[in-house]
């Protein structure tokens, strides 16, 4: 079966739990199909580049999916009917990554310049 990665943004307005249940209701879908969500991340609210629908800030999801074409279709149907979500975006991809994303890896690093000094590297500000 091909592989896939979702990523989903939900209103500001929500609540974490909300976001959960949309999360299980469309791998629900995804598994009613044939296919099966190997990772799930909450990546939290963030802030968007630029307002949408109203919302300057957005729960955002990802999903790694292994599943048949018609169950992607499906889960993405769903969430063209579903009001909470902004925006979603689905990629196929040739093998699904392991382990944590880039997005959640740690916002800052330390590097040790020898064994005396240690340097706080801050990525994104």
């Amino acid at each position: 079966m091909p592989f896939y990665e979702n990523v989903f943004v939900a209103r500001q307005d929500l609540t974490p739990a909300k976001v959960t249940e949309l999360t299980n209701k469309f791998a629900a879908a995804i598994e009613a199909k044939g296919g099966k969500v190997t990772k799930r991340e909450d990546w939290g609210l963030r802030n968007l580049a630029y307002k949408i629908q109203k919302n300057r800030k957005g729960y955002y999801t990802l999903m790694n999916i292994d599943a048949p074409a018609e169950a992607v279709v499906e889960m993405e149907r769903l969430m063209r009917l579903d009001e909470n979500l902004l925006r979603y975006l689905t990629v196929k991809v040739k093998a699904l990554e392991e382990g944590p994303s880039a997005m959640l890896e740690s916002k800052s690093k330390k590097i040790k310049a020898d064994d005396k000094y240690e340097i706080d590297i801050a990525e994104g500000e």
